[in-house]
Formats: C-alpha cells, structure tokens, sequence
C-alpha cells in the first residue's frame, strides 16, 4: 500500500504525554488512523489504475500507459497509409497511429507494372563470325536493297571484340528488365557458330510482337571520334520494307534511350554523327528496315579510341549501359 507523508502522522511513543490522561491519547490515535484511512485508500485505486495489477499481484507490473484521448479528438489523417488498409488488415493491425506506414497494407501491383511486356535484345554480330566470314557475306535481302547477313564488327585496339560487349551489356540489361517482370527475348546467346543474319534477327522481334527491340553495338571509327549515338529507323517502303508505323515509337525509345544512357553512363553524344544530339536516322539498315516493331540501335561508344575503349572494356561501365539503356525501354514502356 502507498505510503503518503504529506498525511498527518500518529505520534510516536516517545512524543508521547504521559500527563495526558490514556483515553485522550488513544481518541488522538483513532483521529489520526481515521484521517489516514480514505488517503490510503484512493492511493490504492490509484496505483490498480495506472499498473493495470489485478487480483493476481505476483505478475510483473505492465508498462504505464499514455491516457486515451476520446476519439473525436484524434481524427485519421486522409490519405495516411492506415486510410487505404483493408478492414481484414485494420482488424488485426489495429488503427494505432504509431504502427510503421504500409507495414498491414495489402499488396497490390504497381501501376506501372510492365509484366507481360516483350522486349527483344539483340547482341551485334557474333564472337564466331570472324571464322565464317564466307557464310556472313551472303547477301540478303533487306526490302530496299541487298546486303550482308551479317558483319564481324570491330574490336578495340588490345583485340576486344564487340561481339563480347554486346553480349556482355545485353545479360546485363535483361537481368534489369526482367525485375521489372518483363519477358527478355535474345536474338541470339553466342549459342551459334554465326550469326544469325540481319533479315532473321528482324523476324524475331516481329515474330515475338516485341513492344521494344534494341540492338546493341559499338563503334570501330579514328580515334578522337568519341561518345555514343542512337540510329533510328528512316521512313522506308520497297519489298519487305515499310517503317511508316515505326517511325514515331522508335523516335520515342531512341530519345528515352539516350538520355537516360548519358545520366547513367555519364558519356556525352556522338562528336562526329547526330549534331551533338546522340540521334542519328538511316535508311541502310537490314535490322531496321525489316521490323515491324519499335526498334533502335545503340552504338555504345568507339571501341577504337583509347579513352571511349577503356570505359566499354570496364565492367562497371557496362553496368552503367546497361541501366541507361534498360531505364530507357522501361520509360518507353511505361513503367
């Protein structure tokens, strides 16, 4: 039971008078336990209050407790993370304002969701091509002229080959875009000896209904030519070939691509093609001439000069291409 000294005190033995009659003494005594009485009590109350003790006294006290305010003087936030909870999450959560925001939200997808999306990556040429150099000149057909199945692309002055970055920057790339729940369709793995031609690797993404489809490349011109560039597909019809209902979408994904390639990447456009704007628009390109989907090349830099070739030779640097040119499909698609 509380003790409470501020209450007036019965007198010890030694305060005691002993000319004052016994009688006296003992009504003093009874005054005082009388008055001490409805203090003990109320500090009594008090105390099952506030601790939250029962009829059980040997459990450990609870923790005090701020006092409730009356619900009218706590009115919910709107638009608070509890306000968009479900009823079946609020009833076990709880409307506690201190509770971590979304930690009993439900999980829904995100708006910009891209699952179910299709991209096709094309890796340039191929590792293999320089040994079937007879089987990649064949020409074929790209809708307004012949041309070469394939190329064996360029190389960096140590013998780097291009095909090893493409393929290298497009592994790179799909891991990022299949965390966004996108469906990655390569053209190739370097899982064939060459190839494959131009003609067949425009059949793929056609053929996936691609949404995007993005060649990777790099540049094999003089040193001091420095920086990346994005071809776009010109307005071409003849043969097989009509670009009309690509034009714009590809325009789009190739703007996308290049600013967020220089922001991630840090390399600035082209010094010698596209005008400073990293775009350039051609109308000799199999690949671009014969898709029916959105599509771009990217040319990454200039494998033959030294600084360009020392960031496409870095892995990290390819790192960063990669996340440039995957956030730029990402905000083509949408997400």
């Amino acid at each position: 039971m509380p003790y409470d000294d501020s209450a007036p005190q019965p007198e010890s033995a030694s305060s005691v008078n002993p000319d004052r009659p016994w009688f006296t003494r003992r009504s003093t005594l009874a005054v005082a336990v009388a008055a001490l009485a409805p203090l003990c009590l109320a500090g009594w109350v008090l105390v099952e209050v506030t601790s939250g003790a029962g009829a059980d006294d040997g459990r450990p006290p609870a923790a005090a407790k701020p006092p409730l305010a009356p619900p009218s003087s706590q009115p919910r936030p709107q638009g608070s993370a509890s306000a968009s909870t479900s009823p079946s999450a609020s009833a076990s959560a709880g409307a506690s304002a201190s509770a971590s925001p979304g930690a009993s939200a439900a999980a829904v997808p995100g708006k910009g969701s891209l699952a179910g999306r299709v991209v096709v990556i094309d890796p340039g040429h191929n590792a293999g091509n320089f040994k079937h150099t007879s089987e990649i000149d064949k020409q074929v057909d790209i809708g307004t002229n012949m041309k070469e199945c394939d190329t064996t692309g360029t190389t960096t002055n140590a013998g780097y080959m291009e095909a090893e970055f493409t393929l290298d920057v497009s592994r790179r790339m799909a891991t990022i875009l299949q965390e966004k729940g996108i469906k990655v369709v390569f053209t190739h793995r370097a899982d064939r000896p060459f190839g494959p031609c131009i003609d067949e690797r425009a059949r793929i993404g056609n053929e996936a209904n691609a949404d995007a489809v993005v060649s990777v490349h790099a540049d094999g011109v003089a040193a001091g030519n420095r920086g990346f560039h994005v071809i776009l597909p010109a307005k071409v019809k003849g043969g097989s070939a009509d670009t009309a209902k690509i034009v714009g979408p590809s325009r789009e994904l190739g703007e996308r691509i290049a600013g967020n390639f220089t922001r991630s990447t840090g390399s600035a456009p082209s010094n010698y093609v596209g005008g400073g704007t990293g775009l350039v628009v051609r109308d000799d390109l199999g690949g671009l001439n014969l898709s029916t989907r959105p599509k771009v090349f990217i040319e990454c830099g200039n494998m033959r000069d030294p600084k360009d070739a020392a960031l496409l030779t870095s892995p990290e640097w390819r790192e960063k291409a990669a996340q440039g040119i995957a956030n730029g499909i990402v905000g083509f698609l949408g997400g």
